[in-house]
Order: structure tokens, then C-alpha cells, then sequence
């Protein structure tokens, strides 16, 4: 197999592989503390029932599509742990950065560096060896700037937004295993992830990592874990959720805080965002020592959650922040056909799939009852559809996605739940059929941006159709249009000659 020169391409590539065998993988009850052959901890395995296709309920007719957007708060509440681990899963490919970072410090006394090679972060030499046996050759572009600082000494805490297939748990992995010393048996390092199977596959990236760190051992704190009590753990890092961490460390004093080198916050504004999450989240940050380095990663910060994730995070962290510039709208093409009921809007898609040639496309739906009714509209006109909602369980969608991912089926359906990090070079078209909406019926920018741009990814074109459906959406469309400072174009769903030059 040969690599190329992009370590995110690498990480990706290898979380990815990771990611296909989430649905076989659990926890088991009893927790084992001696390491695994290759020292990296109890990883479990069993396997589970394979979903069962969905299918779609009675069609219920009556209401416009644009009618019943976002009043079914399942599909809009059910969807921020859900995204994370679809985020990891959904990946195939490493999304080609080409923007620059804005990096915030507050110590100009201690200015970043960059790197173009592992060999000059002065790495473990068994740690160095795993990076080359995973096929990493060279750090990619976020990584250059940020592992230096990572590795620093003394630590420094960070701030970093970074999208998904940019290596960012590889990174963190990294700083964990360079910093804990595994001739002291206690807990040194400790990463927080929003579920279960997120924690699961941050510990395989630890596994594959630490392929020749023999001494090192991993536990997973996860529900349905069971310590005796009086019990002081061993392991060297902890990989697991808030809840179930926060008991072991506070409740039963498995292990010390004061004791924990490197603090990792995985999916950062999944975290300090959800109610429950946050609470756990900062007891545990509160009870960690001085000289505790503690990072957050996250795909995407809202303001407000970056001003608390400062506020939260002491001594002068290191901001690093995609610059605007990197969620624009540069390689897709925008259009909006104008329609007056849910019928119309099918129609329209009808056309446009029978006029231009189309590999995968995602359609977004504000609620599952318009999925199921669109899902069995599309079925009966002739298309392989896949049907993504938030009823479904987390081994279902994965298997949903996995088999879209690998072109069983040319269009899935889709609610709120999947709107971030679906990255398949594959996905050449994304309909809005409904346009997003906040919890307040505000036009939810980040989550269109999110939507439509899994289609201009890797360097190539992207096309985005918007249904409108009324002046509620139309004037939804219109403040989109002057968030992003991009027009979109009007289409005729009955020109068969202008939808055909669409796609050129």
C-alpha cells in the first residue's frame, strides 16, 4: 500500500477502517486491566444483531412540507451526540483544507512553531515507530502548527476547531501517549467523548498508535463498566463518557484528578453545549491540577461556546480557529425552485433526477414524517433510497450509512440528525426540502453551510437545490443568501434544457 504525504489522509483512511466495525463492537461487563498483546488495553469485542431495513410508515397527505419544519423535537434534540459518532463513521476520505488558520494567543512571549516532519517533535522512538507503521509520512496542514504546541513544554492548553478528517484525534492521541510515562502505574492521561463508540474509536487510534509502547495500558469508563468499590485503577489513560467519569473520579475515587498529565475534551461542542455533558464535563475539568494540560478539539464552535470554552480553559490557552474563509460556498453551485406543496417539490426532484446524471445525493427534511413520505415517493418512482432519521438506533444508521457509503444506494434521506460531517467524494448533490430552521424559527445558517457543504468537497463542484415553498421559506432563503454573500440562482423545474446546464 503506498501513503501519501498527507498525515490527516493517513488518520482518516485509518478511522475510517476503524469506523466500519463500530456496529460489531461493545463493551463487555467485567473489566479486564491486564494489557492486550500489543499493550494497549482492553479494547471488547461481541458481535451485534444486524439492522433491519427500514421501511416507510402510511403516507399521511395534507400538510405542506414547509409546514412542519422542525416541530418534531426529536429530530432536532436527538441529533448532537448522534452527529459526533455519524461525523467518524460517515468518513472516506481526508477533506482537503485550504484554509488558514487563525490562531489567538495571548502570550506573545511564547510564539507557535511549525513542523514538517515527526522526526523533529523529538518523539518517543516507540512512539515514532507507530506513527510510521500507521503510514503517517508528514503532518498535514493543522497539525503542523498545532503538535509543537501540543508537545510543548511546560504544556500548553488549547482551544482548537478542526474538521472532521483533519487527523485531530490522531493529534490528541499523540500528545496522550507522549506524555504519559508507563513505568508509573496510575491514570495520567484522560479523554472525555460525548458516547460510547466515539470512545471506542479514539481507544483504536490509541491501540494502533501504541503498537510499540508494550508497557502501556487503556481502560475504557464507559456505562456498564463495573469497578468493585476501593478499587484504584492502573491504567495509564482513561478514554470514556462524562457521566461515568465523573463518578469514577469523584464518587468512588477510582483515580486522582490532581494526578491527570494531559485532559482531552473530544467533540468540544457537543460537550459544553449539552445540558448534562456540561455539568459533568466541568466538575471533572474543576478537579484536575494546575499544571494539567487540558485541550478541546471540535469540528465547529458557536460563538458562545467559544467564549465559554475560553473562559473555562485557564492559563492563556491557544486558540486555533478555521478562518471563515474555509466554510464558503466556493465550488457549489446554488439554485431554489419555487413550489406550492410537498407534491410539487417532488415532482421538481423527479425532473432533476431524470435530467441530469447524478452519483449520490443527500435530500434534508425537517422532520421524519416528510422523510418517510419522500423515501416512499422516490422508492416507488424507481430510486435505491436509504432513509436516515433520528428513530433509528445507533447500529442501524451506521449500517444505513455504511451501506451508502460504499454506493448501495444513490440517495439518502435525511433529517437534522446527519446535517454535519458526511464527507463522501461520491455525494455530487444535496436538496434542501426543506430549508433549516433554529429551535426559534430563525434561518439556521451553520446548519445549511453544514448541509450543502458536503457536496463541494475534495476540489470538486457541488450543486445545491433549495425548495421554497411559501414566503416563509423564501425569505428564509433570502437571509441565507446575505449571510454568506452568495447569490442563488432561480430554477425553472420544468426547463428540462436549464436543468441539463446545471450540471455542466
Amino acid at each position: 500500500m503506498s501513503f501519501n504525504d498527507d498525515w490527516g489522509a493517513s488518520v482518516d483512511s485509518q478511522e475510517t477502517q476503524l469506523a466500519s466495525e463500530i456496529g460489531k463492537m461493545g463493551i463487555k461487563k467485567e473489566i479486564k486491566t491486564e494489557p492486550s498483546t500489543n499493550g494497549s488495553g482492553p479494547v471488547q469485542q461481541k458481535p451485534t444483531s444486524p439492522a433491519k431495513p427500514t421501511s416507510a410508515p402510511p403516507v399521511q397527505h395534507g400538510a405542506q412540507a414547509g409546514d412542519s419544519s422542525q416541530t418534531e423535537e426529536d429530530e432536532t434534540e436527538l441529533g448532537k451526540e448522534d452527529e459526533s459518532l455519524l461525523r467518524k463513521l460517515i468518513h472516506s476520505k481526508l477533506i482537503a483544507s485550504k484554509s488558514d488558520l487563525d490562531i489567538l494567543q495571548k502570550d506573545p512571549n511564547s510564539p507557535l512553531f511549525s513542523v514538517k516532519s515527526f522526526e523533529a517533535l523529538n518523539l518517543k522512538p516507540e512512539l515514532l515507530k507507530g506513527v510510521y507503521a500507521m503510514g503517517f509520512n508528514a503532518p498535514s496542514k493543522i497539525q503542523e502548527t498545532a503538535l509543537p504546541t501540543l508537545l510543548a513544554d511546560p504544556p500548553v492548553n488549547m482551544i482548537a476547531q478542526s474538521q472532521s478528517g483533519t487527523g485531530k484525534t490522531a493529534a490528541f492521541v499523540l500528545t496522550m501517549l507522549s506524555r504519559v510515562d508507563t513505568s508509573q502505574s496510575y491514570p495520567q492521561c484522560l479523554c472525555l467523548a460525548p458516547t460510547f463508540e466515539l470512545a471506542l474509536q479514539i481507544g483504536e487510534v490509541v491501540k494502533s498508535m501504541s503498537k510499540y509502547m508494550s508497557e502501556l495500558r487503556v481502560l475504557f469508563a464507559v456505562r456498564g463498566e463495573k469497578i468493585e468499590r476501593g478499587h484504584k485503577l492502573d491504567q495509564h489513560i482513561i478514554i470514556g463518557t462524562p457521566g461515568t467519569l465523573m463518578d469514577w473520579a469523584l464518587k468512588f475515587k477510582f483515580f486522582d484528578l490532581k494526578r491527570i498529565k494531559v485532559f482531552v475534551l473530544d467533540e468540544a461542542d457537543v460537550m459544553i453545549a449539552t445540558q448534562g455533558h456540561q455539568d459533568q464535563s466541568i466538575r471533572i475539568q474543576r478537579g484536575l491540577g494546575k499544571d494539567c494540560q487540558m485541550l478541546l478539539f471540535s469540528a465547529t464552535y458557536v460563538e458562545d461556546v467559544m467564549k465559554f470554552a475560553q473562559a473555562v480553559i485557564p492559563n492563556k490557552p491557544i486558540v486555533i480557529k478555521l478562518r471563515r474563509e474555509e466554510e464558503s460556498l466556493e465550488n457549489i453551485k446554488q439554485y431554489y425552485i419555487e413550489c406550492s406543496s410537498k407534491e410539487e417539490k417532488f415532482q421538481a426532484i423527479a425532473n432533476i433526477y431524470g435530467a441530469i446524471s447524478i452519483g449520490q445525493s443527500m435530500i434534508f427534511c425537517a422532520t421524519k414524517k416528510t422523510a418517510h413520505w419522500l423515501t416512499e415517493k422516490m422508492s416507488e418512482d424507481g430510486h435505491v433510497v436509504g432513509l436516515l432519521t433520528g428513530d433509528l438506533m445507533i447500529e442501524q444508521r451506521a449500517a444505513i450509512i455504511k451501506r451508502f457509503r460504499e454506493g448501495k444506494e444513490k440517495v439518502l434521506i435525511t433529517t437534522n440528525v446527519t446535517a454535519r460531517g458526511i464527507d463522501i467524494e461520491q455525494v455530487t448533490v444535496v436538496v434542501n426540502f426543506d430549508l433549516p430552521l433554529t429551535h426559534d424559527m430563525k434561518p439556521d445558517c451553520e446548519t445549511y453551510i453544514h448541509r450543502i457543504g458536503r457536496t463541494g468537497r475534495f476540489g470538486k463542484n457541488g450543486l445545491a437545490i433549495n425548495l421554497i415553498d411559501g414566503n416563509r421559506s423564501y425569505n428564509t432563503m433570502r437571509a441565507i443568501e446575505k449571510h454568506f454573500g452568495r447569490t442563488i440562482e432561480k430554477l425553472d423545474a420544468d426547463d428540462i434544457d436549464a436543468i441539463e446546464k446545471i450540471s455542466t
